[in-house]
């Protein structure tokens, strides 16, 4: 199965490269991301958080607008008919991604969560597993595109990785109720553990999706 190695965009070389151009934004949030949470970790809301967080929201906006301008190609110029309805689904659950990413980084620049420093590692080593998972998820959606063959690799990387941050979250909640700090502050450190794993559940969601339509291509 999968044996398709055949680009879709024979004939539509301006819709594949705003694609590319949106994979690229989900690479780009994923990495800003990761060095988001670093920043506030060892620095709070300083003026490079502000400056990282006002990135990511610049990405999401761009992102948001090739969504936009991918599907309007789509149906304005009614391209590849027979996979219309799976790419739109397909970019719209990436663009949900990159949506969570900004989402997280404002919760950080809004509630401006106290971590102690003995959970610093593991938060950031949660923050590297779920952007890894979302670069995998990327990765995975161009094969879709290019080259069937790839995507299962791809895919099992995400369903890995996801299940290591079930993991990593899992003990890093756990931890931080049996530890001493107040009720409140483990209850906020627990919500933003959830939301940065969500990520993660987030991309094996999609796989899950892409796995059907990559085996709907190879019939």
């Amino acid at each position: 199965m999968f044996h398709l190695n055949i680009s879709i965009f024979s004939k539509t070389k301006s819709l594949e490269n705003k694609i590319d151009l949106f994979h690229d934004k989900l690479l780009d949030a994923a990495m800003s991301f990761k060095k988001a949470v670093k920043v506030f970790l060892n620095e709070g809301r300083s003026d490079d958080y502000r400056k990282i967080s006002k990135q990511i929201k610049q990405i999401e906006h761009d992102a948001d607008n090739l969504r936009r301008d991918i599907e309007n190609k789509l149906y304005s110029q009614n391209l590849i008919p027979d996979l219309r309805a799976d790419v739109l689904q397909l970019v719209e659950n990436l663009d949900r991604v990159i949506n969570k990413f900004d989402e997280v980084a404002y919760m950080f620049f809004i509630e401006q969560p106290e971590i102690p420093q003995e959970y610093h590692n593991r938060i950031n080593e949660l923050c590297d597993q779920v952007a890894e998972c979302a670069e995998n998820m990327a990765k995975a959606s161009r094969a879709f595109f290019r080259d069937l063959s790839s995507v299962r690799d791809y895919s099992q990387k995400v369903y890995f990785i996801e299940h290591e941050t079930d993991l990593s979250s899992g003990n890093l909640r756990k931890s931080i109720f049996e530890s001493d700090i107040p009720l409140a502050n483990k209850m906020q450190l627990s919500s933003f553990i959830n939301q940065i794993a969500d990520i993660a559940d987030i991309a094996e969601d999609f796989i899950d999706e892409l796995l059907i339509f990559t085996i709907k291509r190879d019939i």
